[in-house]
Formats: structure tokens, C-alpha cells, sequence
């Protein structure tokens, strides 16, 4: 029995699906296929996504995989590995091409949010970066800045000013992750966006946001009135 999509009946293949209802209506395991196009020849390209999103737990896992990683199922190798990285560069690029022509809404911006999620999910120690904005909030530079261990992460508030200066901002939104944690600030956490926030204003910078990325969520400071 030939298992390949094109046996399948025309309304059950997912390039199909996807033209005549949108790519909302596939699953995850669909979407994957379309991508990969093709599976081995002991399964389908749907079932190949299926046997990867179980393996790996989730399409985060797989985008952030090495190719070692995924080249021991047979189908994938470094073409499609490749192809994988470029996809996830991609959708980083269109996210961060909304901050550059959108202004940030401050109250709730899910284009920033993503944008983090994007820059930040992916990294296995702690990273604090900077997002600098013009006076319309919209991206100047995006700077990861400071690289800590699994849990904690130095800054340098000397670096963090002078690099600020140098893009000419008008405001600033500073961001950090907890690669194996929750997306809660520590007192550490608030006490540091205080200190961060009280240099910036000497200097007629505003200092936004403070937000953590975490694999369970994100926290904004400024949502939850810390700011």
C-alpha cells in the first residue's frame, strides 16, 4: 500500500486543504508536511511531522533542533534542515519588520510579544537584550547584550546606557528569558528595571517595558502595573 499524499483522496491533502479553507483549518502535523513536501519511503509527509512533533514535543523543538538531531529520521537531512532554519528566520524577519513600520502599543502589543518570543525562546541560558525605539515607538535595533548561566544573567547598566546613546533612542524596551522557568519576575528582577528605569530618566530615555520570556508564557512589566 502506497502511503505517499498524492494517493490521498484531493480533499484530504493538506496543499489542497490549505487553498480552499486556509492554513488555520491544518494541523500542526499538516502544516509541517506542506513544508517538508515529501516524507521517506517508510511514511507519508504527514506522518513523517507526526513522528518529529511527538519526538520533539511541539513545533518550537523541532525549528530549534540541531541537524544532528534531525537527521536520524530518515527523510530529513541537511536540504530540509536548512530549509527548517531559513522558515524560522523568515518569521522572525516579518514579525520584526511590523516593529520597524508599526508604533508600539504600550498597553498590550502582541507584535512585541512575538518578537521576543522569536529573539529569545530558543536560547539555553539566561539573555538580556535591549529593543531600541524612535520617538514614533518604532524599532531602532534589537541588541542582545549580556549572556548569563541557566538562571541568572550580569549586566553591565554602563554598556546598556552607552549602547542606548549610540542608537539615539527615545525610548527602550529591555527583555530577558528564563530558558527552564516560569515567566514570574524575581525581586531581583523588579529591583534591577527600577535602577534601569531611574538612569534612563536622567537622560530623557523612557524606559517602556521590561519583559520575560519564558517556555511557559510572557510577563510584562509594564502590564502588570511594575512599570
Amino acid at each position: 500500500m502506497n502511503s505517499s499524499i498524492k494517493h490521498w483522496p484531493e480533499q484530504e491533502r493538506p496543499r489542497e486543504r490549505l487553498i480552499q479553507q486556509g492554513a488555520a483549518s491544518l494541523s500542526d502535523a499538516e502544516l509541517l508536511a506542506i513544508f517538508l513536501r515529501s516524507g521517506s519511503k517508510q511514511h507519508s509527509a504527514v506522518e513523517l511531522s507526526r513522528i518529529l512533533l511527538q519526538h520533539f514535543g511541539g513545533l518550537n523543538p523541532i525549528f530549534d533542533a540541531a541537524l544532528e538531531d534531525l537527521s536520524q529520521f530518515h527523510g530529513i537531512g541537511a536540504t530540509k534542515y536548512a530549509q527548517l532554519i531559513a522558515v524560522k528566520e523568515l518569521g522572525r524577519r516579518y514579525v520584526s519588520q511590523h516593529l520597524k513600520q508599526e508604533k508600539i502599543e504600550l498597553n498590550n502589543s502582541r507584535a512585541l510579544l512575538d518578537f521576543l518570543k522569536f529573539e529569545l525562546l530558543g536560547e539555553t541560558q539566561e539573555v538580556f537584550a535591549v529593543l531600541c525605539l524612535d520617538p514614533h515607538l518604532r524599532k531602532i535595533s534589537f541588541k542582545k547584550m549580556f549572556y548569563g548561566s541557566l538562571n541568572s544573567c550580569e549586566i553591565s547598566m554602563n554598556q546598556l546606557l552607552r549602547h542606548v546613546i549610540q542608537q539615539h533612542a527615545s525610548s527602550i524596551v529591555i527583555a530577558h528569558n528564563h530558558p527552564h522557568g516560569l515567566d514570574l519576575p524575581s525581586q531581583a528582577d523588579i529591583k534591577l528595571t527600577q535602577h534601569i528605569a531611574t538612569a534612563c530618566q536622567l537622560l530623557e530615555i523612557r524606559l517602556i517595558d521590561h519583559c520575560i520570556v519564558s517556555p511557559e508564557g510572557t510577563c510584562s512589566f509594564a502590564e502588570r502595573g511594575l512599570i
